[in-house]
């Protein structure tokens, strides 16, 4: 049995050792509501958030005009947020997207990308949907790769692009969207050669011969077809498709009689 004496000095040793926690526990739930008043004190401190959703598109665009984009971009977000559905507020997204798309950078334009398909999803009807969708495509067209890299986003731009004649075939922007068409398509073909030459040069001679084909059959516009028929003759003859590797030859001297790869082929060679 604890003699109570000992029994007293253990209770108040142990009191003595709870204490500082005890007065800590009291200090925090003291100071907690300050903390919070001191947060909620700075958020409301944010001069934008006391604009109403016209001062703010204003100031928007007056750091717009200055191209200050990272600096516009919250008064656009706050004009939308403010005023989600109204002229004001659809004006302050597309804004917002702009700043993204022009101040530029892969980052930038993925944001853009997404900024304008919001756009879009919210007002599918608004006199600057043609705009947004353009813009869609020129944020993707921005992050190409070069020919000789992966061409997923490029493809996307492409299949953008052809939205925009498709949904907006009198837009303003239709005859900018065909010229953009054919720097993408250029941008695909030139892939699908270099892939094939990758195949050829490491022995794959097939799987070069289909990617030439595959250039040749859907992008007839490619500015050098004669070097494809000569290197599409050359893969046929590696993988000892002879007649087809004739026909090829035989289509780059009838069709580009002038060429400099006529002087390449192998008759050409065997009779010099």
């Amino acid at each position: 049995m604890t003699p109570p004496a000992a029994k007293l000095t253990h209770d108040t040793r142990e009191d003595s050792m709870n204490r500082p926690f005890a007065l800590a526990l009291v200090l925090l739930v003291a100071l907690a509501p300050l903390g919070l008043a001191g947060c909620r004190s700075g958020a409301s401190q944010d001069p934008i958030l006391k604009l109403a959703a016209t001062e703010s598109l204003a100031a928007g665009k007056e750091l717009l005009a200055a191209k200050k984009y990272a600096k516009a971009r919250p008064y656009f977000t706050h004009a939308y947020e403010v005023e989600p559905n109204s002229a004001q507020g659809r004006e302050a997204l597309l804004l917002a997207a702009d700043t993204y798309f022009l101040e530029g950078g892969n980052t930038n334009h993925i944001q853009s990308e997404a900024k304008y398909r919001d756009y879009l999803n919210r007002f599918p009807t608004s006199d600057q949907a043609a705009y947004a969708q353009f813009q869609v495509a020129n944020s993707l067209a921005e992050r190409m790769e070069r020919p000789d890299r992966d061409q997923s986003v490029t493809r996307k731009a492409l299949d953008a692009y052809k939205d925009l004649l498709r949904l907006f075939p009198t837009s303003d922007y239709a005859a900018q969207c065909q010229e953009k068409i054919v720097l993408v398509r250029a941008n695909l073909a030139e892939h699908e050669f270099v892939v094939g030459r990758f195949y050829q040069r490491y022995g794959i001679p097939e799987a070069a011969s289909g990617r030439y084909e595959y250039l040749l059959k859907e992008f007839p516009e490619y500015p050098t077809k004669d070097k494809v028929l000569y290197y599409l003759g050359l893969a046929y003859s590696e993988n000892a498709k002879v007649e087809e590797s004739q026909k090829a030859f035989e289509r780059l001297r009838t069709e580009y009689p002038d060429s400099r790869w006529n002087r390449e082929t192998p008759k050409q060679k065997a009779a010099s």
